[in-house]
């Protein structure tokens, strides 16, 4: 299974793409999509038109994105979403399946610690893709989320697959428990 990894950001937005080969990862390609300072529909056009284009180019089966958190500015963190839109939007007109994940569940993944520093996750995702040089912070955090993905998206897509045939016995899941 070939996973692409995105972590959105209005200015620069990373990726990086792992295949998972039964429990081994093996790094394919990481690097950053940078919009540049034109204005927001502009970089947002870059935002799509560059992740379409990695879909294009390495057929990922998955794709895995980092949710946005709440900023203290709310300006900054609707500005985020936008820029996470055109990723989700690219990657949903290349007919991928769409996994999100936060950033404590990232760095939990990664590092084991959910407040981890960046530095920490850059270091743990060299090591465990064993990369000869450490990538840029914004590659790292979406190697990072391709990495929480590759371990818990089985899971995941398990859980989707059975949540129509619960709903229509009328049940769901609330709080991690299963209510009727």
């Amino acid at each position: 299974m070939k996973i692409l990894g995105i972590d959105p950001g209005l200015r620069v937005t990373g990726f990086g793409v792992l295949e998972k080969h039964g429990n081994r990862l093996q790094y394919v390609t990481s690097g950053v999509i940078r919009s540049g300072d034109g204005t927001l529909p502009e970089r947002l056009k870059v935002i799509f038109e560059g992740i379409s284009e990695l879909v294009g180019l390495h057929r990922p089966d998955q794709a895995a994105v980092e949710k946005v958190f709440v900023n203290v500015n709310p300006q900054s963190t609707l500005l985020l979403g936008q820029a996470r839109g055109a990723a989700l939007c690219a990657l949903s007109v290349g007919g991928l399946p769409v996994f999100e994940y936060t950033a404590l569940q990232l760095k939990l993944a990664v590092v084991g610690y959910g407040r981890a520093r960046k530095e920490q996750v850059q270091e743990m995702v060299t090591r465990l893709l064993s990369l000869s040089g450490t990538p840029s912070t914004d590659a790292a955090d979406a190697l990072g989320v391709a990495i929480c993905h590759a371990h818990s998206g089985e899971i995941l897509s398990t859980v989707s697959g059975l949540a129509p045939t619960l709903a229509a016995k009328g049940l769901r899941v609330r709080r991690g428990r299963l209510v009727g």
